[in-house]
């Protein structure tokens, strides 16, 4: 067993990268000058930080931010999901909606903006299609690729056992597909988090962790703007081990690979 294999050692070697990063910045801060604008001082990201605290803003906006995120990923990804499913079982509705999904997913979200904001306004409306959408696609293509692939021995030994459609469906192929389905879904959460954060920059909500480094950008508060951008990779980076963990549990049965 080598040393990176226990986990404080691999959590100390993870934070090297972070403190580099931290020591090169502070230095480009002290050196004044132009630098002193374009890099602000750890000292005055700290205070930043407790200001946003103090008076309720950084809360604030972290709940809505989330709120939305996980609406728009509770609606989009539910969708995804039965839609991928249905698609995989049934040839037919694949064909129908298949080339026109595989089409429509090649244009990149915020490329749908102007289109949503058109139809449906700059409100908390739009925000949320904008995150279903991204939701939506990572979900629905694990589905299909997870149900599509169970292998057909599998559904001939249900079959032998003269399985009803619905115990094929719960007993063979959710559990056979259950490792797309999941990845399908940390891919969909991921997709949710950013959308949230880019539609609270570009369609005016009120509050949130985009809307506050809008705002700052326009007051030219470089501080805040990194506090924002801290805390928003902070909360990703927590729900996206948060999942690993939750999927590793699920999937515990599965052999390690070798």
């Amino acid at each position: 067993m080598s040393l990176l294999d226990h986990k404080p050692a691999r959590f100390a070697v993870g934070l090297v990268a972070p403190a580099l990063l931290l020591a090169w910045w502070q230095w480009q801060a002290s050196r004044g000058g132009s630098n002193a604008v374009a890099f602000a001082s750890l000292s005055t990201v700290g205070g930043a930080a407790r200001e946003l605290i103090v008076n309720g803003t950084l809360l604030a906006d972290a709940a809505a931010t989330l709120q939305r995120a996980f609406t728009g990923l509770g609606i989009g990804a539910t969708l995804g999901i039965a839609l991928g499913i249905a698609m995989a079982m049934w040839p037919l509705l694949d064909r129908l909606l298949g080339p026109l999904l595989n089409a429509l997913r090649q244009v990149p979200m915020i490329g749908w903006l102007p289109l949503i904001g058109l139809w449906f306004g700059s409100d908390e409306g739009s925000e949320l299609i904008v995150i279903c959408l991204s939701a939506f696609f990572p979900a629905m293509l694990n589905a299909h690729a997870g149900v599509a692939q169970v292998e057909r021995r599998y559904l001939e030994v249900g079959q032998i056992y003269g399985f009803s459609a619905s115990q094929r469906f719960r007993r063979i192929l959710l559990p056979a597909a259950m490792p797309m389905l999941l990845t399908g879904l940390t891919q969909s959460l991921a997709f949710a988090w950013i959308a949230a954060i880019a539609a609270e920059l570009l369609m005016g909500a009120s509050v949130g962790l985009g809307v506050t480094m809008q705002q700052a950008q326009t007051q030219q508060r470089l501080d805040i703007i990194l506090v924002t951008i801290a805390v928003t990779a902070a909360i990703g980076f927590a729900i996206n081990q948060l999942v690993y963990r939750i999927r590793s549990s699920l999937l515990a049965w599965q052999a390690p690979a070798q």
